[in-house]
């Protein structure tokens, strides 16, 4: 990101702390009480809205098992198998849409997608925002039908910038890395159809 970038706010630098924790936590099994320690020693002035960073990192970690049982139903592989940055912010962003109803969906949706532009793969975040997504359907299911009947202007959120529309939410989950064709050493090299020029003797 660059210097010149907008300031975070206190509640986005939590969820990207929080995100950092459950993700080395993935990694490494290490304990959640050592892993928030490392973080504020890390980063010591950072200002946070504590209160959040501490219920999305523990109550990320300590759920877990139950989240990924939430997640498992809108993915098309175990959530084993998916990379720790994605299955990081899949388990945060369900955690706050299931505990945290006081933020409206799309917010956690959009901050979650934002995250996984700065700290995963190409199209990574796009996976992260259709099954958040499905999630959301399934969790706040009366605040996103509302949501989808509102006009545009009825829909601002209340503790980050209003939310913007969703352009991947029918996004399909299948997300698989892209590959290029291999070129084959026998390939013979193309030549230009014409003429020869004279051969000089």
């Amino acid at each position: 990101m660059s210097a010149a970038s907008a300031p975070k706010s206190a509640r986005r630098k939590s969820r990207e702390l929080a995100f950092q924790g459950i993700y080395e936590w993935l990694l490494a099994a290490s304990d959640v009480g050592a892993i928030q320690a490392f973080l504020h020693e890390r980063y010591p002035t950072i200002k946070l809205d504590t209160a959040h960073f501490e219920s999305l990192l523990h109550g990320a970690i300590a759920e877990a098992g139950a989240l990924d049982a939430l997640i498992q139903p809108h993915i098309d592989r175990r959530t084993s198998e998916l990379s720790p940055v994605e299955h990081a912010l899949l388990l945060m962003g369900t955690f706050e849409l299931q505990q945290h109803l006081e933020i409206p969906y799309r917010v956690i949706i959009n901050e979650a997608v934002e995250l996984g532009k700065v700290y995963g793969g190409t199209d990574g975040y796009k996976y992260v925002n259709g099954v958040l997504d499905r999630i959301a359907a399934q969790l706040r299911r009366s605040e996103v039908e509302a949501a989808h009947l509102s006009p545009p202007q009825e829909q601002a959120g209340t503790d980050d910038p209003g939310p913007r529309p969703n352009p991947y939410a029918h996004v399909p989950v299948s997300h698989k890395p892209r590959t290029m064709p291999r070129r084959t050493a026998s390939a013979p090299a193309v030549r230009r159809a014409g003429p020869r020029p004279p051969r000089k003797d």
